[in-house]
């Protein structure tokens, strides 16, 4: 008689290999736990050099890395996958680098509009392939180059505009439909994105074809920046009606850039800068489903802005960690199901924080690594800081040097070549096991809070923000953390040197007079109706967009814009925490 077997569900057996598979390499890393333990006792016999191993978050860093720190049940398809394909801790894409170099940017704008200008028509030349805009103070805030409020600022950190026509010199002579543009701008973003829009028309570029983006992330302004007009509410919605308007007019064009830059700048950790960058990011995806938009619809072009610091392997596994969380929560919570809302794709800047006046021109080599950081952790777009930013504007010299940086690294080092090259590494992905876990943490943290906007008002993110920094500037001050040139190797400081770009106040008189014509030469019943259209819009809780076109098409000023909502909106007044 034969031998009658049980019938055995296909899942069950698997999972009994699963289990057995698991209980042998817990076996093996058990022996290989032993084995380190032996070599942690050899090695603590020579000691180690007088040092803080740690990263530049604090985070501890341990001498050695080895699949013991992955655990036993550490799987590569459920961590890595492959480039372009879910979870996308290899790459959004399919074949990165292999295919397309990123994106090749430099954050700039100075004085007027027709002298930055000159200075993109330079850039282009020298073969950068997207625009960056740098905007001023006054513009970041929504102030005409003639209030009271610009006094002394007109053109000193970035390009001045004040309307449309600004708009149409700045990019005069640039085919709008075939550069890329982004926008760094967060509180009046919904205004300058229309002056873009309105400068491309007279172009004859239609929306459909532009490409780039325009920051547009409140959030981060409440919690770092302090660049904001509205309160959270009435900001939240200009976002959404972005959203909205872009999926259906402008598809290709990004409408946010959700920024941990900002956030890191102002002392976060990186952990920090991961977790509050992507609990921003759900809460615009959750916004506008809200609205009643299909994520789908939008959810692929929400890209995002990471800040690139000192720390080579901790910068990489973050953006890793970044893609792998966003791909699950987007999936997972909240619903979507093109991939192509799954995939985070993200600008990324040097850490202008750690530029030092001291020894500019190391500098350099500072940003060449951070640039390669961000090139291994599979950036598509990329802005390399100049050795002078923390004296003054970046000259010619000095922006040539910061792009041919990015050249030589994309064509000599060999670093495009291949897809994740630090894929494996024990170091590497444990790093992103422990931002990814981290990150969790504060999501619930911000979770128990009640939310993202709660926190902003009890002070949360500022205060957690402002101990990290606190940190890191003991440590510094210290001499625990070695700065070169500052704390350390501080012979030449005497030799600084450098040519400095000054703006002086021709910017400002210049935009007065431009302003002064620009309200004698347009038609101003058209201002005063566009403008009541856009305040009727936002009492009635409507998109705004397509009322604030008009506004702009009337040569309406950013400041006229502004005060047009403020009146319907308020104005945020941060609380004071101590």
């Amino acid at each position: 008689m034969g031998t009658v077997e049980r019938d055995v569900p296909v899942g069950e057996a698997e999972r009994a290999e699963l289990e057995e598979r698991l209980r042998v390499k817990e076996r093996e890393l058990e022996e290989l736990r032993s084995r380190l333990a032996d070599w942690q006792r050899d090695y603590e016999k020579v000691g180690e050099r007088d040092a803080s191993f740690t990263t530049v978050s604090g985070e501890p860093v341990a001498p050695l890395y080895t699949p013991a720190d992955l655990g036993a049940d550490w799987d590569h398809e459920r961590k890595l996958g492959f480039p372009g394909e879910y979870p996308f801790t290899r790459g959004p894409y399919t074949t990165m680098y292999r295919t397309r170099l990123w994106t090749k940017r430099q954050f700039a704008g100075f004085g007027t509009a027709l002298e930055t200008n000159q200075r993109y028509h330079y850039l282009l030349e020298q073969g950068q392939t997207g625009l960056s805009v740098a905007f001023d103070f006054p513009t970041l805030m929504g102030y005409d180059s003639d209030h009271p409020r610009s006094l002394g600022e007109v053109g000193k950190c970035g390009v001045a505009i004040s309307s449309l026509a600004d708009m149409e010199t700045l990019f005069d002579g640039i085919p709008l439909d075939r550069v890329s543009v982004s926008m760094t701008i967060n509180g009046p973003a919904i205004m300058l994105f229309c002056f873009y829009v309105i400068a491309a028309e007279k172009q004859g570029v239609s929306p459909d074809q532009l490409r780039g983006t325009v920051q547009n992330d409140i959030l981060k302004e409440y919690m770092a920046q302090h660049a904001w007009i509205y309160p959270p509410e009435p900001a939240l919605k200009l976002i959404v009606d972005m959203f909205e308007w872009a999926s259906e007019n402008a598809p290709r064009y990004n409408p946010v850039s959700i920024s941990g830059y900002h956030i890191r700048e102002a002392g976060a950790t990186a952990a920090q800068e991961l977790a509050y960058t992507l609990r921003n990011g759900f809460e615009y995806v959750r916004r506008g489903i809200e609205r009643g938009l299909d994520v789908d619809a939008f959810a692929p072009r929400l890209s995002f802005f990471f800040d690139v610091h000192n720390d080579f392997f901790e910068e990489i596994a973050k953006f890793r960690a970044a893609r792998r969380i966003w791909a699950r929560h987007l999936r997972e919570v909240y619903g979507a199901g093109n991939e192509e809302s799954w995939r985070l794709r993200t600008h990324a800047q040097t850490a202008g924080v750690s530029l030092v006046a001291q020894q500019p021109e190391n500098n350099i080599v500072r940003v060449a690594y951070q640039a390669m950081a961000a090139a291994l952790g599979g950036t598509q777009s990329l802005h390399t800081n100049s050795m002078d930013e923390t004296l003054a504007l970046p000259t010619e010299k000095s922006v040539r040097i910061a792009l041919r940086t990015q050249q030589v690294l994309a064509y000599e080092t060999g670093v495009a070549n291949t897809i994740d090259p630090l894929a494996g590494s024990y170091y590497v992905e444990t790093l992103t096991d422990q931002l990814e876990r981290r990150a969790e943490e504060i999501f619930e943290e911000i979770e128990a809070l009640g939310g993202v906007v709660p926190g902003i008002e009890q002070g949360y993110f500022q205060r957690e923000i402002a101990r990290s920094a606190e940190r890191q500037q003991r440590e510094i001050e210290s001499g625990e953390r070695v700065i070169v040139g500052v704390n350390e190797f501080t012979g030449g400081n005497e030799e600084a040197d450098i040519e400095i770009l000054r703006i002086g106040e021709e910017a400002a008189r210049t935009q007065e007079e431009r302003l002064a014509k620009l309200r004698e030469d347009r038609d101003s019943g058209r201002v005063e109706a566009a403008l009541e259209r856009l305040r009727q819009a936002a009492r009635a809780d409507e998109n705004v967009i397509e009322p604030m076109l008009d506004c702009v098409r009337a040569y309406c000023t950013l400041f006229e814009i502004r005060h047009a909502l403020e009146s319907v909106y308020g104005s945020f007044r941060e609380p004071v925490f101590f």
